[in-house]
């Protein structure tokens, strides 16, 4: 049975499906929250940079929802996993490869919250919606560790390739936008010997 549904053309039709929208959700979703760390970090002060960014940023991240909808619809029809809607929207509830899968469906809905959540910011409020929006560096996360645990193509030079010279400079951006977020004057400290500020006197004038 499993030799007969590899052989059949639909069934790799299927499963071409889900993994090219399984590595464009990939792609995207590393594009999208590289731009939001940039954004985050104040990598440029441009104005018209930073709404090219702030662009960029949207669409790649609502064209990521779409890829993962797709990697995982186009699931249903592979009749060697054969995971039923259960398996593809219930996290863990697939057998195969269990926590790597389970992650990646974790990661989707992760992703479909944040990624909708722009549009009610106004509702949600901007302070709420930012810390939120930090969340975002998990779906990042997931999404490759799901592919390193249940992708096929996890042995692939290519993807290798891409994990490594996408994650150093993510992990470059989250490291400026820590440094970004401090305080300035917050942790400020009067230096030893150095002259205090004047206070002004509170007394009547006569």
């Amino acid at each position: 049975m499993i030799a007969a549904a590899v052989s059949d053309p639909a069934h790799q039709l299927w499963w071409l499906t889900a993994r090219a929208a399984g590595v464009v959700a990939l792609v995207l979703v590393t594009v999208s929250v590289g731009l939001g760390l940039a954004m985050a970090g104040r990598a440029t002060r441009r104005p018209a940079w930073r709404a090219a960014l702030l662009t960029a940023h949207e669409q790649t991240a609502i064209a990521g929802l779409v890829a993962i909808a797709t990697h995982g619809l186009a699931l249903l029809g592979d009749r060697w996993l054969h995971p039923g809607v259960s398996g593809i929207a219930v996290p863990f509830a697939l057998g195969y490869r269990r926590p790597f899968t389970g992650l990646g469906i974790v990661g989707a809905y992760l992703a479909a919250l944040l990624g909708l959540s722009y549009y009610f910011r106004a509702r949600i409020g901007a302070r709420r919606w930012r810390a939120a929006h930090r969340l975002t560096l998990l779906v990042y996360l997931t999404g490759v560790v799901h592919a390193l645990g249940s992708g096929t193509d996890v042995s692939a030079p290519w993807l290798r390739a891409f994990l490594v010279g996408t994650g150093v400079p993510i992990a470059l951006l989250l490291l400026h936008r820590l440094r970004a977020g401090r305080p300035a004057g917050a942790a400020r400290r009067v230096r030893p010997g150095s002259p205090r500020p004047s206070i002004p006197s509170r007394r009547p004038a006569p």
